[in-house]
């Protein structure tokens, strides 16, 4: 009876390994995912890496107003929300499927 045990727990720390090694492929691979966005009237344009890394910023001309600098920090900001909540979301989407694994 308590061979049957050892072998089970055997089993199950190959399990939990291969999850892990699964676990670390995923995130690495959402780390390696770029994620764009852009604000209204297309004026900014962020692009972020899977681990919220600002990879680029794109601004348009007309976006960079001397007398209005609000618009262009109200735009960026409104680009950069977005796409953190992009990332959050994949990062649930890829990532969430590990921790309802382990009753998190």
């Amino acid at each position: 009876m308590m061979r049957g045990g050892m072998g089970n727990m055997q089993g199950m720390m190959k399990q939990m390994q291969k999850m892990q090694k699964q676990m670390m492929a995923d995130q690495e691979a959402l780390n390696q995912s770029e994620f764009s966005a852009t604000s209204a009237s297309d004026m900014v344009t962020v692009t972020f890496t899977g681990d919220k890394k600002l990879k680029d910023i794109q601004i348009k001309p007309e976006a960079i107003d001397p007398d209005d600098p609000d618009m262009l920090q109200d735009l960026i900001i409104e680009a950069v929300n977005s796409a953190m909540a992009d990332i959050d979301k994949e990062t649930q989407s890829k990532m969430g499927k590990y921790s309802r694994g382990l009753g998190m």
